[in-house]
Order: structure tokens, then sequence, then C-alpha cells
């Protein structure tokens, strides 16, 4: 007599294969699959409890702040500064810098925007580092600066034969320069920056007020959010990271990340910190800590706005998200021991730094989003013998989300497709983050934001316009579409045997995932 084990398979071998796949997937569902989904549950758990803390925390510092009328840079007395300045004629020597790559739609912009500063035309460098590999393109941007010199502007064109280090290695070289030696500050101005003509007087004085300053930074202003969707959604991101979380740096332990633009350093500061290094795609922000962990303070002025632009292509938007996960991931790792032993700042600046500004922010973020919301939760739904807490699961987030999103009041209209659009980034975003922390593959890839400047005017303002045909393979995202396709599945299946509503999100969190697999989104223009 045969045992009961060989019926049963003998039974399954009868049958068609999905029968079969389905009874493997009952064999390793129960031992196997449940705890590692519960023990994931739970981790993602954690972390989303630590990301809801932090965010409460920085909104009611925030409103603190705006409510008592607490903004660091409102104590200082800039007009007595500036009526000082002016009547004993001691105005500081300045530097501008402007590193630009290739930067044929914009670089007009900005040089004439910064050789529009208001300053002693004899205490004001503007240096333009042009790292340009297209021959012809550098003989306009120079034609651009003798154009400015003739003007009676202070205008320094420098080249390299080389891309080192990109933007770090040009500034570093920039600096190194015989005429800088008698400048007490740099600005940095990114080649789409347009700063007002007051910058210069609504930042340095600040610098000569505070001896303990070494960099003044001023907010963002998109001037082309309403290009399209992805910008709306794309400023509704930068607004919280400006409005609320350099604020609120600057207001409690006057720590933040540098922007890398729009900027003034203490060049004593930024030498005293060791300089420009490229280490990793974030030399801002490396900069930044080292200065910090040298002792030096930072000032965010939350009302002064430089125009700029965000990417409007979606190719160039994931280059940049990848730099920017990539990069401070790959930092925390170089410059964790490093803070930890530091002795020169306090235990509340260490854990600020480690703990909110590079774990909380730069890795827990972007993992709870995709992990979480896009892999672990849909899951639940194939294996229900994991419980999953709603109001952890549910209002937690949507509680996270309210607070990111209120900083930005004019788009709340829009909130839906930013969940959405940001669930779908952070798949980017959390590989890049891992790829720093691991320093795999692509974790120094640097690719420059690719800058419209008028192009999208001069497309709109034509009479007729092709859209450009494109390579499938440029237009085609896999990761998106496999994500898509896991998420498809979990709708479906909890539409036929669910006993919730879970499948809307689903389906719709599926479509975003395909639209952008397909390269939908952003705009386009010609290659």
């Amino acid at each position: 007599m045969r045992s009961r084990f060989f019926d049963k398979a003998e039974a399954i071998e009868t049958y068609d294969p999905a029968r079969r796949l389905s009874y493997a997937w009952d064999c390793i569902r129960v031992p196997i699959i449940v705890p590692l989904l519960r023990t994931a549950v739970y981790i993602c758990l954690t972390m989303s409890v630590m990301l809801f803390i932090e965010r409460i925390y920085m909104a009611v510092v925030i409103v603190c702040v705006k409510c008592l009328g607490k903004k660091r840079y409102t104590k200082y007395q800039l007009d007595a500064i500036k009526e000082d300045l002016e009547k004993n004629k001691k105005h500081p020597k300045l530097l501008v810098q402007i590193p630009m790559f290739n930067e044929k739609e914009v670089y007009k912009l900005s040089i004439g925007a910064a050789c529009g500063l208001s300053w002693p035309s004899d205490r004001l460098i503007v240096q333009v580092l042009d790292d340009s590999t297209n021959e012809a393109l550098r003989t306009m941007v120079e034609l651009e600066c003798r154009k400015w010199i003739e003007k009676g502007v202070n205008v320094k064109y420098e080249t390299r034969n080389n891309r080192n280090g990109y933007k770090a290695g040009a500034l570093r070289e920039g600096l190194k320069k015989h005429y800088v030696n008698d400048c007490e500050f740099v600005v940095i101005f990114d080649a789409d920056f347009q700063p007002a003509e007051d910058y210069l007087w609504r930042t340095v004085p600040y610098l000569l007020e505070n001896p303990e300053l070494a960099l003044v930074q001023a907010r963002w202003k998109f001037v082309n959010a309403d290009e399209c969707l992805m910008t709306r959604l794309q400023e509704m991101s930068l607004h919280y990271h400006f409005s609320v979380e350099q604020e609120v740096g600057s207001s409690t332990c006057s720590f933040f990340g540098f922007n890398g633009t729009a900027g003034v350093w203490r060049i004593r500061a930024l030498i005293d910190a060791g300089g420009w290094k490229d280490r990793t795609t974030v030399e801002d922000m490396d900069l930044a800590v080292r200065a910090s962990l040298k002792g030096w303070k930072f000032l965010f002025v939350g009302d002064l706005e430089v125009k700029n632009e965000l990417p409007s292509t979606f190719k160039a938007y994931r280059y940049q998200q990848h730099r920017w996960s990539c990069g401070p991931a790959n930092l925390f790792r170089k410059m964790f021991k490093e803070i930890i032993l530091c002795e020169r700042v306090s235990i509340w600046k260490k854990w600020h730094v480690i703990y909110a500004f590079f774990f909380v922010r730069k890795i827990i973020a972007h993992w709870v989003t995709f992990f979480f919301y896009c892999i672990i939760i849909p899951a639940t739904i194939l294996v229900p013998e994991v419980d999953l807490p709603r109001p952890l699961a549910i209002y937690l987030p949507a509680c996270i989300t309210i607070l990111n999103a209120a900083s930005t009041f004019r788009s709340m209209h829009l909130l839906v497709f930013w969940i959405l659009f940001e669930n779908v980034m952070s798949l980017h975003r959390s590989k890049a983050a891992i790829i720093g922390l691991l320093e795999a593959n692509r974790v120094n890839e640097w690719v420059v934001t690719e800058k419209l400047g008028n192009t999208m005017k001069q497309k709109y303002n034509a009479k007729t316009f092709k859209r450009p045909r494109s390579r499938i393979t440029e237009r085609i995202h896999i990761l998106e579409i496999v994500v898509g396709m896991y998420l498809l599945h979990c709708a479906i299946y909890n539409m036929l045997y669910g006993h919730n509503h879970f499948f809307i999100y689903l389906l719709l969190q599926a479509g975003a995932f395909f639209i952008i697999g397909v390269g939908y989104i952003g705009t386009f223009v010609p290659n």
C-alpha cells in the first residue's frame, strides 16, 4: 500500500502546472513566507514610527518658530550693518563662482544675473568655471564674459583640460587662483540660478555681524514649477525641504545641508573644513558636515529666494534623484565614525546629524516609502496569515503625508498624484541609497542635470511643433513596469478574495508605475 504522501504527490502530478504551483506556494507560505513577512512588517512599522516622530518634532519646531517670530535671521540688524558699510566704505571683497558644463540654454541667464549683483565693482569678482567639452559653446561663453568685462564687471573666465572632481574639482581649482587671495567670502551659483540684484546685501551682512557663521543659505524659487505636472510635484517635495527641514536645522542647532548653490561661504571656514572634496557626488553636503564638525554655524534665510529651474524631463530628474540619494548614503558611510568621535560639537548636534539628518531623512524615508507601501503591504494581501495593524499602516503614513505636503498649500489638490509619484520615485531613491551604503556600481556616477532655459517657451511660441521621436529603450523603464505588474496582481487578488477596498490604492499605484514605466511623464523636448 502506498503512503499518503505518494498518493497526494501523484494526485498533484495529474493536475495542471497552475495547481502544482499553488501547492508549492502552500508548502512554503506558512513555514517560510509568513515569518519573514511578519518580521518585515515589524521592521517597516518601526521605521514608520521613527519617521513620524521626526516629522512631528519638525512640525512643532516650525510652528513655534513662525508663531513666535523666532527665525534666526530676524535677530540681526541688517540695516545698521548696511549703513556702516556705506559710511566707512569697507566692503569685503567677494568672489562669485559659477560652475558650468555644456550649459547652452542657461549660461547667459546665470552670467548676466551674477554680473548684475549690486556691490562695488572693485570689490567683486565673477568667476565663470567652464568645464564644457563643446568648443563652440566654450567660445560662446567666453564671448559672453567679454561682453560683461567691457561693461566694467570684473569677470574671470576659467577652463580646465579635464573634469577631475567634477563640480567640486572646478570649485577647488577656482579658489587657487591668485586673485582670490584677497577675497573674504565666496558666493556659489549653479548655471541655472538667477539671483536678484540685492542678493549680496541680504546675505553678506550676516557673515560680517557674526564671525562664527560659515554659511548663509538662501532658498530656491522655481521659475518653471507650472510647466508640467512633474514640476508641480517636485515643487511640493522641495518646498518642505526649504520651509521646514532647513528652517528647523537653522533655528535649533545651526546645521543643515548646504544645497550646493545660492549660498555664501566664509572662505576661512571653507579652508578650515578641508576645502572641496570629490569623494562623493554630494560635495556640498560633505563640506557642510565637515564645517559643522569644526564648530562653524550656518544660517538659512527663508525670505530670500533665488530663481532657478526644475528638471522637466523624467530622464534628467531620475539622474538627479540618483545623485541626491546615493551621495548622502555614501557620505554617511564615510563620515559616521568621524562624526561619532568628534569632540568639538555637542552630543545633541551629533545626534541631529547622524539620526535625523542622515539616517531618518536620507535612508529610512526612502526605504519606508518603497518597501513598506509598495512591496510589504501589498504582500500581506497574498499572505492573509500576516496581520497588518491598520492605525500604523494607514493613518500614520497619512499624517506624515499631510505634514509633508502642507508647506505647499497651492498644490494640495494634487496630493493624490504627489503620493503616487513619490512612491514611484522611492524605487530609485531606495536603490540609490543601497548603492551608496554598499559603495556598489554607479556610486560615483555624475550626470549633470539637464537645463532647458527658454527652450520650452520657444517651443510653445512656435507655430508648429512636432513631438520628437525617441528611442524605445529611452522611454521604457523595466523596473517600474515589473513593480506595476506586481501591484496589479495584488490588486486583482484583493478584488477577488479580499474583504476590504485596498485594491483601489493598488490599482492607482500600479497605474502610476505603468505610466512612468513607459516614460509618459514630464516634457518632451528635441534631442
